[in-house]
């Protein structure tokens, strides 16, 4: 959508755009601010319903159904399986029904999130244009065999992924909710983390060469790593900063999960996909900022978006 103000338009813009963000409850105890500070994450049992989680593995099942090989779509969301050891790879989960809609400022996390990132600040320009920014959604099933590899880790330094804690405020880069579908515990490829790990100043001894990141390598085996067993409908909260990846899951069966990504409202999409206009009009307007922060442009008469 393209608009064109005035200088006095622009400046009643402007009011809007910094009126108050409604109150948050309590987002966190202060033992979850110093077990997050300490190991750079935290596990939210119970985050979902029964109800949701039925909800959210019937979407599952749908969109596996999808082309199995290569790329492919489910209505807006991308199909992607490479073969490889990721699994299947649903992209723009929000796109897919009312349940992920849900998701979005979901009340089990959402205040967390945006506390961590550090946008329930008033005066912080990270909430300029919102509370937060989702800026990737995504799922994934994988089976016998399936894992991801070590990445991550504070001696990165990535502003992106950061872990910041200044002046009594977190200002977190990335804060990302794994919400797990099937209970995964020893043998399902639960997520793995080195806790503490996202302030480290030097990389972790195990982690992946870059010319062997196309390899099939889990993280099983590094040192200092644990594994992040979850039961369905639980969610890991963590830090992008801290070294993570997960173990190979060596059961039967799927291991089912859903990521969304909390950052600044300044920030952009990580890949190039976009919400639909359709999903964008039936949106609240919290959960419409959340996806889409910069919703308009200003040019001049002149210029054609």
């Amino acid at each position: 959508m393209t608009v064109r103000l005035s200088t006095i338009d622009m400046a009643k813009a402007g009011e809007a755009e910094h009126a108050p963000l409604p109150p948050l409850r309590p987002a966190c105890s202060a033992m979850e601010e110093y077990m997050f500070d300490l190991n750079g994450y935290l596990i939210l049992k119970g985050a979902l319903s029964r109800e949701q989680v039925a909800a959210c593995s019937a979407s599952f099942d749908e969109m596996a159904a999808a082309p199995a090989e290569g790329f492919g779509w489910h209505g807006n969301v991308s199909v992607h399986n490479s073969g490889r050891q990721e699994g299947l790879v649903f992209q723009q989960l929000y796109e897919a029904g009312p349940v992920w809609e849900e998701l979005i400022d979901h009340p089990s996390w959402f205040g967390k999130a945006v506390h961590f990132v550090g946008s329930d600040q008033p005066d912080n320009f990270d909430n300029y244009h919102g509370p937060a920014f989702i800026d990737e959604c995504f799922g994934s099933i994988r089976g016998q065999g399936g894992a991801q590899r070590l990445h991550s880790g504070g001696h990165v330094g990535t502003i992106r992924t950061q872990f910041r804690y200044h002046a009594g405020r977190f200002h977190c880069g990335q804060i990302n909710i794994l919400i797990a579908l099937t209970d995964i515990g020893p043998g399902d490829g639960a997520t793995m983390v080195v806790p503490g790990s996202h302030k480290s100043n030097l990389p972790h001894p195990q982690t992946v060469p870059l010319e062997q990141r196309t390899e099939a390598v889990s993280v099983d085996e590094v040192a200092g790593a644990v594994e992040c067993h979850l039961e369905k409908g639980d969610a890991l909260l963590f830090v992008d900063a801290i070294a993570h990846g997960s173990a190979r899951r060596t059961n039967p069966g799927q291991r089912r999960v859903a990521v969304y990504r909390y950052g600044p409202s300044w920030a952009n999409y990580r890949l190039s996909f976009r919400p639909s206009p359709e999903l964008l009009a039936r949106l609240t307007p919290q959960r419409r900022a959340i996806i889409q922060p910069h919703d308009e442009l200003v040019l001049p008469p002149s210029r054609v978006a």
